[in-house]
């Protein structure tokens, strides 16, 4: 991991750095399905939208964001509501550096917090890196659906993986929206994710 490092929740001002990580994925890879890059302000209007309900997290180094993770809704209905989906993203140069390990510690830590049980994870199929991770962090694999995605010529499969991050035995309460956390019990766990890191 690298030195100097600071892990912090995303404000809407860091959408162009946000961005600019995210856009390679867009345009070179499979990693995500998008096909568009998607502009700053609608980039600005996701975070905007999300992170009164969810945390997303950045990675900083020396003032730039260098990775970046985020919890979403998994799906519309009220069932499903203690049930989230991950997304992790790290700027090409910070590959292998602990930098994903860090933003998704420090998330699952935050959902559990909030009341979240499972979280979900959609990953591109094939992508042996991204299963390697996923699986180092405790998620199981919980479904394949080949060919569902055509993009830069050919066509991939998702592969879902599931984590619990608490029991299932009692009635749940309504998971707490992030805004609504102790902003010290938040960078506490920023700050432990640090120190574990490095």
């Amino acid at each position: 991991m690298v030195d100097n490092y600071i892990l912090r929740l995303a404000e809407c001002g860091d959408s162009e750095q946000l961005l600019a990580i995210y856009s390679r994925y867009v345009t070179d890879t499979a990693v995500t399905f998008e096909y568009d890059v998607p502009t700053v302000s609608e980039f600005e209007d996701r975070i905007r939208s999300k992170t009164e309900s969810f945390p997303w997290i950045v990675c900083e180094l020396d003032g730039r964001v260098i990775g970046y993770a985020y919890a979403s809704k998994y799906r519309e209905r009220t069932a499903y509501r203690w049930s989230c989906e991950l997304s992790v993203y790290v700027a090409d140069d910070f590959h292998r550096h602990g930098i994903g390990k860090a933003l998704y510690l420090a998330l699952l830590d935050i959902l559990r917090l909030q009341g979240y049980r499972t979280a979900l994870a959609c990953v591109t199929h094939p992508n042996e890196v991204s299963d390697r991770f996923h699986r180092s962090l405790g998620f199981e694999q919980s479904g394949l659906f080949p060919n569902v995605g055509y993009k830069n010529g050919r066509w991939w499969g998702v592969t879902w993986y599931q984590l619990t991050l608490t029991d299932y035995s009692s009635f749940p309460q309504a998971p707490i929206p992030v805004k609504d956390i102790s902003a010290t019990n938040i960078e506490k766990i920023l700050n432990r994710r640090i120190c574990t890191q490095n």
